[in-house]
Parts: C-alpha cells; structure tokens; sequence
C-alpha cells in the first residue's frame, strides 16, 4: 500500500515560491491501478515522483508497504527505490545499448551476476513481446516497443510499485491502447500496484479501478472510475468526463427540433442499462420518443447509458412518461431551453 500523509512540495523560483503539492493526502490500495488525471500543471507529475523520492517533499511523508521513505537514508533509500520501477513518457532508453543491455543496466545497478542478469532480461522481454528485438536498438524500434522496454527494465528488479509518468502521452490511440492491456496484464498476473498520470480521461477509463482528480496541486476529487464517471462533482471532472462521453448537440439538430415536445437527458446505471425502460415506457404511454442522441459505455465491465431523447405528445401524458422514467432510471434532467439547462 502507498501512503501520502499531507504532503507538500514547494520550488522556490527567481519569481517566487511555486507550490507543486498542495498538502494532498491519499491511500493507494495494494495491487490497485491508480490513476491521477489533471491538465498540465496541476501537480500530477510533481506528486507521484514524490512517491519514489525522485523529487524530495517540502513536508509531509511518503510510506510505501509501511516504510517512509522520507525517513531513510541514502543507502536505504536506493535500496527501496529497486522496488519502486518508474516507466516515462519519452522512454528514456539509452540509444547507444541495444534492447537487452538497457534492460540488463537496471540489473547491474542492484547488483545482479552476469548469470542472473542472463537468465532474468529474456523472461522480462517475453513478458513485454519483445523477445526478438534483443540484440536491437532502440532507433530500430516503434513508440510502442522503446515503451515496452521501457516497462520490461522498470519491471527487473520485481517492484511492488510500477509508477507511469504519461506513459502513453507520445503515443498513436492503437499504441496506447496495446500499452494499457499491457500494463492490465502484469496488474492481473504480477499482483502489482500501478499509479499512472495521465491528462486523458479515455486512459483512465480503460485501465484505473480509482481516480484522482487534481487542480492546483491540489486533490479536488476521488473515487472508483465508475462511480466519478457516474456522477462526478466537481465541475473540473465534469470536464474530463465530456471528453469521453460527448453529448454536446448539433446546433442544426436543435433548431430542428419540435417546439412542442420536451427534451431529456436519461441516465443508466449499471444492470438498468442493459433493460429495456425506454421501449417499455413509449408502449405505456401514449407518447412518441425520438432518441436524438445515446450510447452505453463500459467502465471496468459495468455499463453506464446515456440518451437524450425528444418526447412528444399531450402534457398529461409525457408527465406520465417522465415519472415512469424517473423511477426506473439513475438519472433524469429535463432540458427546458438548450442554453440553459434545469433539472
């Protein structure tokens, strides 16, 4: 388990005091993948190089399986630091050793035998897909393939921890995506926590069981991803969240609209997704539903639905209508005016 107790990082500048961290407490559960999302210079960075010391806290304190590592010494601190691997945006590969020897430095460094490091870098290039491109080098290879070496050397010591810098940031959509199943992949078989920082929501969407959210330097929302996605508090996450799920309308679509008919955004939750309430409620109303906009989203395997529908018919009946679907649904906003919207 991962420990921050208030912590707080601070640079001091020729144009003053920087606060990096602002005094941001978090637990990260063991064998968890963690996520921290925020635009650029909200912190994110800052804090999770924290968690192996690489930037040293102002104050506060940094326990990983217990121990605080802002209490240990030099020596012990790397000691500690082998079972925290680290994985970056830009690789970080020396371009002068071929795939087997950048993987085999981080092995030298702990200390290992030539004959350990022999046996263990092919066991680490299996397990990233990379067991034909040891004798390359890292100019003869793909974004995604300099970041599977990149995990594979961040994996040799055997971590408890694997910290992701925007680990995907430099990558095309189909890369990033065979990352994360990567990634997912040694979470399910290594039992290993990951903390990744990323500025896309679609990231964590696809592999965190948890999200932060942070603005300032400081922590202004938590949770499990479902649950933020669901329904999110701050308006920062709200923000995060359109760029996954968009139901920004096209003007033409509502000036098209019919006056006399009311508009609603409806939302699913979990099982109640998969059921049939829209068609069920049009047949027990005398109302027509024009379902104008709508998808089901799947976050960790549980689905999350959202339609906007125009219903149209006599007042007594879309009233009908509407409590139907507020009580069989998670969510029900009544659109009013397009510009501005009342619940």
């Amino acid at each position: 388990m991962i420990e921050l107790l208030d912590l707080y990082k601070e640079y001091k500048t020729r144009q003053g005091v920087v606060v990096g961290v602002n005094h941001v407490s978090l637990k990260i559960e063991q064998g968890e993948i963690f996520g921290i999302v925020g635009y650029s210079g909200a912190g994110k960075s800052s804090l999770i190089r924290c968690i192996n010391l690489l930037e040293r806290p102002t104050s506060g304190s940094v326990r990983v399986n217990g121990m605080d590592l802002t209490r240990l010494n030099a020596a012990d601190l790397r000691q500690a630091r082998q079972k925290i691997g680290m994985i970056f945006q830009h690789f970080n590969l020396n371009s002068s050793r071929t795939v087997f020897q950048n993987v085999a430095f981080a092995l030298k460094a702990a200390g290992k035998s030539k004959a350990e490091i022999q046996k263990r870098v092919p066991e680490l290039l299996k397990l990233v897909g990379l067991s034909d491109k040891a004798d390359q080098y890292p100019s003869q290879l793909s974004g995604g393939q300099k970041q599977r070496v990149g995990i594979a050397r961040a994996l040799a010591n055997d971590p408890h921890v694997l910290l992701c810098d925007e680990a995907t940031s430099a990558l095309d959509p189909k890369t990033t995506k065979s990352i994360l199943n990567l990634l997912k992949e040694i979470n399910e078989t290594l039992g290993l926590t990951i903390v990744l920082i990323t500025h896309e929501m679609e990231v964590i969407k696809e592999i965190c069981h948890r999200v932060a959210v942070m603005k300032d330097g400081e922590v202004i929302e938590v949770g499990h991803v479902y649950d933020i996605f669901a329904n999110p508090k701050q308006a920062l996450t709200k923000e995060f969240i359109d760029t996954v799920l968009d139901f920004e309308l096209p003007q033409q679509i509502l000036r098209n609209r019919n006056p006399q008919g009311v508009l609603v955004k409806i939302q699913f939750k979990g099982q109640i997704a998969e059921e049939s309430i829209v068609s069920d409620v049009l047949q027990s109303c005398d109302i027509r539903g024009n379902i104008i906009h709508g998808k089901i989203e799947y976050i960790q395997n549980v689905p999350l639905g959202i339609f906007i529908m125009e219903i149209t018919g006599q007042p007594a009946e879309i009233e009908k209508a509407l409590q139907l679907l507020r009580e069989r649904t998670s969510e029900l906003e009544v659109i009013t005016n397009v510009f501005n919207k009342d619940s």
